[in-house]
């Protein structure tokens, strides 16, 4: 099969070798303990490389929608706004916008490109993803977690090409050419050979600079995939595998290198341009990430994180005590990451200057941009092939169920969608969940009887079902005190939800009573709170599945923050669609629920 000008392009500008990306200022004022303070005299030797990063794409090829397709901007005046973000049309300008007047430039990814997709590129195996991350110019990144959720065959066909193994190929006379830049798997190996799965590093090359990378995904993603996806592989160390392949890199003379790292860290602050290095390094920043971080060799330059979705631009010392840039680009495209790593010709090795210096910093891919053009034919191409996708029936229905349109605070769909997050993380191996729980806003529709098409009444489609689950947000399942579940139930009526209460939709099972007659926290009526009719207990653990909004601590909800032992699980659509599926059909259709989980005193 011929080249491509994009395979090309990459087989020219990369070769296999190791991982490195570094991260540091541009000036020498105000140098920290440790670092070099010969830049003057190098000033004619270096040159400024500038590394572009993202991370957790997930296959949002259109804009996010709601929440999911916002981050927060801290403004001037010390208070936030949303702004609207993401999208493939969009993450391509911003990208291409940002490499005008920098001839060094290199464009990285943290893993999870895939998997959790939305109905665009999920119904496709993934292939328009990685065909526009083809497009807009991607040279490298690690793997996620989920790109192991098809298993080993898939990651492959994804990195070399060639036609789905069951659903063929989707265009007549084309064939799916596969990832033009490399996946690297350097923690990921072959249970029998001992080998890395796909190449576990590759160095990046341009007119005499060499940068290496290093690509890794979290050590636990066995324990957030289905088994039969890391069948016959085995997950190594993070840190351990990193700083050997840094050795490695090394001895090849390879002496800048980045870690592209799919694990992360959560920041004080969910907004992205917050300070995470206030008061000092790092400090602002906590997580599996900090104590990576710590303990990887100082051959490695920067780190370019993922998979907490969380944006941070901060400077943790390395071993040495040397500032190191620890970077993360939220999710979905929202965001991109500019570092600028000056690189010595003479040394070969970044040259790391003061902390202060503008090293890396985050921008939002906003929508007020013009769109990529060939992006915005891709998604249309695509567009056209999944139309009929969307009248797929996945469920059926006895009568209207109410869910944005329902007049109490909690809603049937509520009900439904919640028993739904619960049955698809409830098993042992898929987060072993007791209870869930679902923000209202996320409920952005109700399931209409009558019929919206041809399909006929009482039936719902596809396009019907992701209409009211339309974000595509990956279910979380975490460990909660009974005192932090009773905290977050308490903040449905309290503190920023005091004035307008989001009333959470909460599996069977959970019942309690709220008295609106009373204010604040005080309208939870704490000794009503029961699981299975056993009183909540404050010092006992329970495990709760909720989408990664709230888990996030969003719309208020700052007790979900808290959830230890995180286990990822699908979306909440494929959860929604599942639920119908295999709780109705023709014959015995789903009926509203009573929607009395919650007694609500007026």
């Amino acid at each position: 099969m011929p080249a491509t000008p994009q395979r090309r392009r990459t087989v020219r500008r990369l070769t296999i070798g190791a991982a490195v990306l570094a991260a540091a200022g541009l000036t020498a004022t105000a140098l920290p303990a440790g670092a070099d303070t010969g830049h003057a005299a190098r000033a004619g030797r270096t040159v400024d490389v500038q590394l572009l990063s993202f991370n957790d794409f997930h296959g949002n090829l259109e804009p996010p929608q709601g929440s999911s397709g916002t981050v927060e901007e801290i403004q001037p005046d010390g208070s936030k706004k949303s702004v609207p973000a993401g999208g493939a049309e969009y993450l391509a300008q911003s990208l291409r916008t940002a490499r005008k007047g920098h001839p060094y430039s290199v464009t990285a990814a943290a893993g999870d490109l895939v998997g959790a997709s939305p109905l665009l590129s999920g119904l496709f195996h993934d292939e328009p993803t990685v065909e526009a991350m083809n497009k807009l110019g991607l040279d490298v990144t690690s793997v996620g977690n989920h790109e192991f959720d098809e298993g080993r065959a898939e990651l492959t066909r994804l990195q070399k090409g060639g036609c789905h193994p069951k659903d063929g190929c989707y265009e007549k006379d084309k064939k799916f050419r596969g990832a033009g830049f490399p996946y690297l798997t350097a923690n990921v190996t072959d249970e029998k050979s001992g080998k890395p799965l796909l190449k576990p590093y590759t160095v990046w090359k341009h007119k005499g600079v060499k940068i290496g990378f290093i690509g890794v995904t979290l050590e636990g993603t066995p324990d957030i995939v289905n088994a039969d996806g890391v069948k016959g592989l085995k997950f190594h160390d993070e840190v351990e595998t990193i700083n050997k392949y840094a050795k490695v890199l090394d001895r090849q003379g390879v002496k800048s290198v980045v870690a592209l790292i799919h694990e992360g860290g959560l920041p004080a602050s969910t907004s992205y341009n917050y300070k995470c290095d206030s008061p000092g390094p790092g400090d602002g920043i906590s997580g599996p990430i900090t104590d990576i971080a710590k303990h990887v060799t100082p051959k490695v330059d920067a780190l370019v994180t993922g998979h907490t979705h969380q944006a941070y631009a901060c400077t943790i010392p390395d071993p040495s005590g040397r500032p190191r840039t620890v970077t993360s680009a939220a999710s979905y495209g929202k965001l991109y990451t500019d570092t600028t790593l000056t690189y010595d010709r003479r040394t070969r090795d970044i040259v790391r200057t003061s902390v202060k210096a503008p090293g890396a910093v985050n921008h939002v891919v906003d929508r007020t941009q013009p769109k990529a053009a060939d992006m915005t034919s891709l998604i249309a191409r695509w567009n056209k092939l999944a139309a009929p996708v969307a009248g797929r029936p996945v469920g059926h229905i006895s009568a209207d169920i109410a869910g944005r349109g329902a007049a109490a605070p909690e809603s049937p769909l509520g009900d439904v969608i919640s028993d739904a997050q619960l049955e698809a993380t409830k098993a042992d191996g898929k987060g072993g969940a007791q209870l869930a729980l679902m923000n209202p806003g996320g409920v952005r529709s109700d399931l209409a009887f009558k019929a919206s098409g041809s399909e006929g009444d009482g039936v719902v489609t596809y396009g019907e079902a992701f209409t009211v689950q339309p974000f595509t947000n990956m279910l979380n399942v975490v460990d909660l005190t009974g005192a932090q579940l009773l905290a977050g139930l308490q903040q449905q009526v309290s503190g920023p939800n005091e004035a307008s209460p989001k009333i959470l939709q909460v599996s069977k099972g959970l019942t309690y009573t709220l008295d609106m007659t009373k204010s604040g926290a005080a309208r939870v009526v704490k000794d009503s709170v029961k699981l299975d009719g056993v009183a909540l207990d404050p010092a006992k653990t329970y495990r709760v599945a909720m989408n990664e909004f709230l888990a996030g601590g969003g719309d208020g909800f700052a007790a979900f923050k808290d959830g230890k032992n995180k286990y990822v699980g699908p979306s909440d659509l494929d959860a929604f669609t599942g639920y119908l599926t295999a709780h109705s059909s023709a014959d015995s259709p789903l009926t509203p629920p009573k929607a009395d989980r919650i007694t609500v005193v007026k």
